[in-house]
């Protein structure tokens, strides 16, 4: 039922965009769900405080209660901020925003409640886009899109309203992934992809952090891992960092509206050079960097502390992000990283020093080859690095998987990880930590041919320290039929014949046929 709504509003939204570029289109849908989530889970939360303020055995309830204390208990902001809702004076709230959808002025009214919200939610400061009144839609269009956000019912109770808004939020994140191509990769990572991550790492509890989190995909599939497994929202931190200041915005919308506590820095910033959080050491760390980027070094990185297995190539920021991962880690902690497949055996430049410097140093846990057509935003093939800076279990070894054949095309463009296969791939990894009671089956681990394979430095050491599963996993075994080769070279020429004889018979007939309308040859 849900899956409908989320088509049929995407559907809808699409066709009010018009003409404008779906990459500044997202900004106002966004925004107006977000503005319209706030006002529903504020309105259900004033609901239930009045139901409960007269409710002789609740523990709110009011003694002597006239209107007048009703109104003004209403209005104590404690209320909302204990159950994570945000305050949102009556000219923002959405009631409001509505009746003013066929005004003229409604983009300037959207944006004057967005700076109300925020002055009034100190925590949202600098995070909401008041674009609307500058918006370039047709006439009419922001006001019917305002009647389409309306539509979306989050219900009366929070926690409902909280899961229905986020993945409505989340499809069309989604969708305007797909829609932007190559920019939209910038700030979505796909789902099974980060699923996959958070498979491996399992990030139960502590500080979780992504240093270019996009729009927070990384924590929203954390916080339902957590959920899936009996844990509770709060028993992770989280930390990221974002450079680009709309994608920023987007992320910290994404997690204030699931009521996820974060820390995304003062402001938006390069990793690099402008560190929001220079003393973090987390318990787990999931990134999507892009690839291969090349203006990334300055000056100032010269000599950086995190550089502990030498100085990354001012070329190619891959190792520079391997580097800033292990350096922000906690001594048990396990970070996991999408990358372009040449990480695992450039050796550019510096690249295959520091890279036999961190596999020698024991860092490297899992290596894993993900299929092609798995991003929006570029077709160069892709792999999954899972660090450690102490392995508990199976030190002098790394697991390869080789998953290039394991994914679902989902369109024409586009592969992705079924549940199914996230689960082989996170039971295999745990069976070889030797976690059983982490796995679906209780199984011991043993290599697969054409799978999974844990190999010993000293191997890796002889090819290089190429870490390319491919290379180490071998090919995948075959079933004999037990039929002799020449009773089977018979049978397939027997075959080929009858097949060949039949496009002859074809070609003729076509030859007729075209004759018969006067087109010989």
């Amino acid at each position: 039922m849900l899956d409908d709504i989320k088509k049929t509003l995407w559907a809808t939204a699409d066709k009010l965009r018009a003409n404008m570029d779906a990459a500044e289109y997202k900004h106002l849908v966004l925004g107006l769900i977000f503005v319209k989530y706030v006002s529903d889970t504020f309105a259900a939360r004033r609901a239930e405080l009045t139901r409960r303020f007269a409710d002789e055995s609740d523990d709110y309830f009011l003694h002597d209660c006239d209107d007048e204390l009703l109104a003004a208990e209403l209005e104590d902001r404690d209320y909302y901020k204990e159950v994570n809702v945000f305050w949102v004076p009556e000219s923002a709230r959405w009631e409001a925003i509505r009746a003013a959808a066929k005004q003229t002025n409604i983009g300037t009214r959207i944006d004057d409640a967005l700076t109300i919200i925020e002055v009034e939610n100190p925590k949202l400061k600098g995070i909401l886009d008041k674009r609307y009144g500058r918006a370039q839609l047709p006439d009419g269009k922001l006001g019917e899109l305002v009647d389409l956000v309306s539509t979306i019912g989050f219900g009366d109770d929070p926690g409902k309203a909280r899961d229905v808004l986020g993945q409505v939020y989340e499809y069309f994140l989604g969708q305007f992934a797909s829609a932007e191509g190559k920019k939209g990769g910038q700030f979505y990572t796909p789902a099974s992809i980060v699923k996959t991550l958070v498979a491996v790492l399992a990030p139960h509890h502590g500080k979780v952090y992504d240093p270019c989190c996009g729009s927070g995909g990384m924590f929203v599939q954390s916080e339902k891992f957590i959920e899936a497994h009996g844990g509770k929202i709060g028993d992770v931190s989280i930390y990221g960092q974002e450079s680009n200041p709309t994608t920023w915005r987007l992320a910290a919308m994404n997690l204030a509206i699931r009521g996820i506590d974060f820390n995304l820095g003062r402001e938006p910033g390069d990793t690099f050079t402008r560190n929001q959080h220079p003393d973090l050491r987390a318990d787990f760390i999931l990134a999507n960097p892009p690839f291969n980027i090349s203006d990334w070094w300055h000056a100032s990185l010269t000599g950086d502390p995190r550089w502990e297995y030498g100085q990354p190539p001012a070329g190619n920021a891959n190792y520079a992000w391997l580097q800033h991962m292990l350096y922000h880690l906690k001594p048990n902690g396990r970070a996991g990283i999408v990358l372009a497949n040449g990480s695992m055996s450039s050796s550019q430049n510096s690249e295959g020093d520091i890279r036999r410097a961190m596999v020698d140093a024991d860092v490297v846990e899992v290596m894993i080859a993900l299929p092609g057509q798995l991003f929006f935003n570029t077709q160069i093939p892709a792999c999954l690095w899972f660090l450690t800076r102490q392995k508990q279990t199976r030190p002098g070894e790394v697991l390869f998987i080789d998953a290039r054949k394991l994914g679902s095309m989902i369109s024409r463009v586009q592969t992705e990880f079924t549940d199914e296969v996230i689960a082989r791939i996170a039971d295999t990894v745990a069976t070889w930590r030797g976690q059983p009671e982490k796995t679906v089956k209780n199984e011991i681990y043993a290599d697969i041919p054409g799978y999974c394979r844990s190999v010993k430095l000293a191997e890796i050491a002889e090819h290089g320290h190429v870490l390319t599963p491919g290379r180490y996993v071998g090919a995948e075994e075959v079933e004999d039929d037990d039929e002799a080769f020449a009773d089977k070279m018979q049978k397939l020429t027997e075959k080929l014949g009858e097949q060949m004889a039949k496009g002859a018979e074809l070609d003729a007939l076509i030859r007729q046929k075209l004759g018969g309308l006067g087109y010989e040859f």
